[in-house]
C-alpha cells in the first residue's frame, strides 16, 4: 500500500513537473505564429465548441439540485427566496467551472494526450522535427491558446444554464415565483462572482492542455504507451484542477474576504 502511494504520488508529481516545462516552451513558441496560427481555431472548434453540450447537460441537473438541495436545507428558518443566492454563488463561483473542468478534463485532456501520443509513436513528431517545425508550436500552442480562450466560454455558458435550470426547478418543483428567485440571485449578486468563475476556468484550460500534451510527447510503446498516456492525462489534470481550485480561494477569495 504505501508503495502504491508513493508511486502514484511520484507520477503525478512528475505530470506537474512535465506540464510546467511544457507551458515555459510554449510561452516561448509563442513568437512562431506562422506555425500556430493557422492550427489554433480549428483547436478552438474542437475544444471548446464541441464540448458545450457536455457543459449544458452538466449545469442543467447541476442547477436542478442545487435548487432542490437548497430548499431542503432552509426548511422554514430562512426566506425560500434565498435558494437564489444560492445557486447563483454556488454555480458561478465553483460548481460551473470546477465540474465542467473535471468533464472537460476526461474528453479533453484524454484526447490531446492520444491523438499527440499516436502521433510520437507512429514518429510523426519526429517527422516534423525533420521538416524543420518545432513540435511545441505546432502542436503545443494551438491547443493550449484554445485551452485558455474555450474554457471560459464553456464555462461562461454552464454558469447561464446552470442558473436558468435552478430558476425552473424553484418554479417547477419548489412552488416559488419567478420574483421570489430574481430577488435572491440579485440579492448578494457581484461582477467579481463572475470574474472569478472565468479566470478559474481559463487557469484549468491551461492545466489540461498542457498535462495532455506532455503525457502525449513523452509516449512510449505503442498502443498500451498512448492508453496509459491518456488516462495519466486525465488522472493528473484532474488532481490540477482541485489544486488550482484551491489556490485561487486561497489567494483571490480569502484575500478579497479580509
Amino acid at each position: 500500500m504505501i508503495e502504491l502511494v508513493g508511486r502514484s504520488a511520484r507520477e503525478a508529481l512528475e505530470g506537474l513537473g512535465s506540464a510546467g516545462r511544457i507551458t515555459i516552451d510554449a510561452v516561448r513558441a509563442l513568437r512562431d505564429v506562422r506555425t500556430w496560427g493557422p492550427l489554433a481555431t480549428d483547436q478552438m472548434r474542437k475544444l471548446g465548441v464541441g464540448s458545450i453540450p457536455i457543459g449544458v447537460l452538466i449545469a442543467s441537473f447541476m442547477g436542478i439540485v442545487l435548487a432542490l438541495l437548497a430548499s431542503y436545507s432552509f426548511t422554514n428558518s430562512v426566506p425560500r427566496y434565498l435558494v437564489g443566492t444560492l445557486v447563483q454563488k454556488t454555480v458561478m463561483m465553483e460548481l460551473a467551472p470546477v465540474l465542467t473542468g473535471l468533464a472537460l478534463a476526461g474528453r479533453v485532456g484524454a484526447s490531446i494526450a492520444a491523438e499527440i501520443g499516436t502521433m510520437r509513436v507512429t514518429e510523426q513528431v519526429d517527422a516534423l522535427e525533420t521538416l524543420a517545425y518545432d513540435p511545441i508550436a505546432y502542436l503545443v500552442v494551438p491547443r493550449m491558446l484554445a485551452g485558455l480562450i474555450m474554457f471560459p466560454v464553456v464555462v461562461g455558458v454552464a454558469m447561464m444554464v446552470g442558473l436558468i435550470a435552478g430558476w425552473w426547478a424553484s418554479m417547477g418543483l419548489l412552488d416559488m415565483s419567478s420574483a421570489q428567485f430574481i430577488k435572491g440571485a440579485r440579492l448578494f449578486f457581484d461582477s467579481f462572482d463572475i470574474n472569478y468563475g472565468l479566470v478559474k476556468a481559463a487557469s484549468f484550460g491551461v492545466a489540461v492542455t498542457a498535462v495532455g500534451c506532455a503525457c502525449g510527447l513523452e509516449t512510449r510503446g505503442g498502443s498500451e504507451g498512448v492508453g496509459a498516456a491518456a488516462t495519466k492525462a486525465v488522472v493528473t489534470s484532474a488532481v490540477l484542477i482541485l489544486v488550482l481550485d484551491a489556490f485561487w480561494a486561497v489567494v483571490w477569495l480569502l484575500g478579497r474576504a479580509t
